[in-house]
């Protein structure tokens, strides 16, 4: 698959207090880009962030030749990407990793994001969509705050809501909620914390469900040379970066 290291240019943005939304524009065409991939991108300006950081792709145009990120404020690298202008160029190496697999025409789908795991699932959605596939989703976090653009969510699918503090939704985790206890899927797609994946896992294989899970191990090259994202599989260690970061959980030695 194509790759690129390009500038784009930083032509909107939109701040949620621990997170921003980064609207990135290119001048060339874009390659083609899976659900579930990302991109790596470097920061600049910063004196301590050195390496690239890892962001899921959360939206595509191709027509406007535009990526968009949300990103979650954890770090020097990251709170300093977030406060970029408009008008800044912001470079990146992209499409990294393998994606989603997409369900067939007619297979319910549930795409579970917990935090800002629910990036990568908008695009997978609006990608769905296109393909005439309407999935479900659940929507998990803390509190209310957690949840970012749900409008623009619910209108690609159903969307359920859970958090932790009964704030939005129904209170619990998502394995808790009611669409996970008394609907059946065939295949399950799940991006966020790891305890939260395992969960999403562990019932999906007690019901013989199919289900894939976006990790989100620490990252440095982006391209399986650094060795920092190894994960263990049944197939032995790979590199989340080159082989991921989707995976079948029954690759994973959860």
């Amino acid at each position: 698959m194509t790759k690129q290291i390009t500038d784009f240019q930083l032509v909107a943005k939109q701040d949620f207090g621990k997170s921003v939304l980064l609207q990135l524009r290119s001048e060339t065409p874009l390659p083609d880009i899976q659900p579930g991939q990302f991109a790596q991108v470097r920061v600049d300006g910063s004196p301590t962030t050195y390496l690239r950081r890892p962001i899921s792709i959360h939206n595509v145009d191709f027509q406007q030749n535009e990526i968009t990120l949300l990103v979650q404020k954890v770090g020097e690298g990251t709170r300093h990407l977030a406060a970029s202008n408009v008008g800044d160029l912001v470079n990146m190496v992209l499409p990294l990793g393998n994606g989603f697999t997409l369900p067939e025409k007619g297979e319910n789908a549930l795409l579970v994001g917990g935090g800002i795991g629910i990036a990568p699932l908008y695009y997978f959605a609006k990608v769905l969509n296109d393909k005439g596939v309407k999935p479900t989703l659940l929507l998990g976090g803390k509190t209310e705050t957690d949840l970012l653009r749900l409008a623009d969510y619910q209108q690609l699918g159903a969307t359920f809501v859970t958090t932790e503090d009964g704030s939005l939704g129904e209170k619990g985790i998502v394995t808790m909620h009611s669409v996970c206890q008394q609907r059946q899927f065939d295949k399950i797609y799940v991006c966020g914390p790891k305890r939260m994946m395992k969960a999403v896992a562990k019932l999906a294989a007690e019901r013989g469900v199919w289900c894939e899970v976006s990790l989100e191990n620490l990252m440095a090259c982006g391209l399986g040379a650094c060795l920092c994202c190894v994960e263990d599989t049944v197939d032995g260690n790979v590199c989340v970066c080159k082989e991921g970061p989707v995976f079948n959980t029954r690759r994973l030695k959860w």
